[in-house]
């Protein structure tokens, strides 16, 4: 991604991801995930402000992404599995008040696993992964919402 590239050249640096924090990947998967649903619901709909922030709030709840975790486990590859479980095991220091414990500590191995995957340009996979995420969350509400 041209952000990482630029920013190392610029800086001069160039951090391995695998020596950063769980935390701190999660830090950036956080807004990497929250930029991908802003992009999907503005191209994908043409609905108010209100509308795109509660469209948005479905998919960036804790709940959710561990749901996604879930649904697209058995597709992530073991290397891609061992970053979740890093970030599932990191020590957060505080858990919104709408979030159960594990799923909050669940949410953080998918944002870690974003993070990574946006760090190391891995673009094609991390659109992969966001996108079967995604795709799962919307197909388990309409096999709820037709009875299944």
């Amino acid at each position: 991604m041209m952000i990482v590239k630029n920013t190392e050249e610029e800086l001069g640096i160039s951090r391995d991801p695998g020596l950063m924090t769980p935390i701190a990947l999660a830090f950036i998967g956080d807004s990497v995930f929250d930029l991908f649903l802003r992009t999907r619901i503005v191209i994908g709909t043409d609905v108010s402000p209100k509308k795109m922030h509660l469209q948005a709030s479905r998919f960036a709840r804790a709940e959710a992404q561990a749901q996604m975790v879930e649904g697209i486990w058995d597709t992530l590859t073991e290397h891609e599995q061992e970053i979740v479980r890093r970030g599932r095991n990191a020590k957060v220091h505080t858990i919104p008040k709408h979030a159960e414990v594990m799923q909050y500590k669940i949410a953080t191995g998918f944002e870690a696993l974003l993070g990574t995957l946006y760090l190391e340009q891995q673009d094609e996979r991390l659109w992969e992964v966001m996108e079967a995420g995604y795709r799962y969350i919307v197909e388990k509400e309409e096999d709820h919402g037709n009875g299944r």
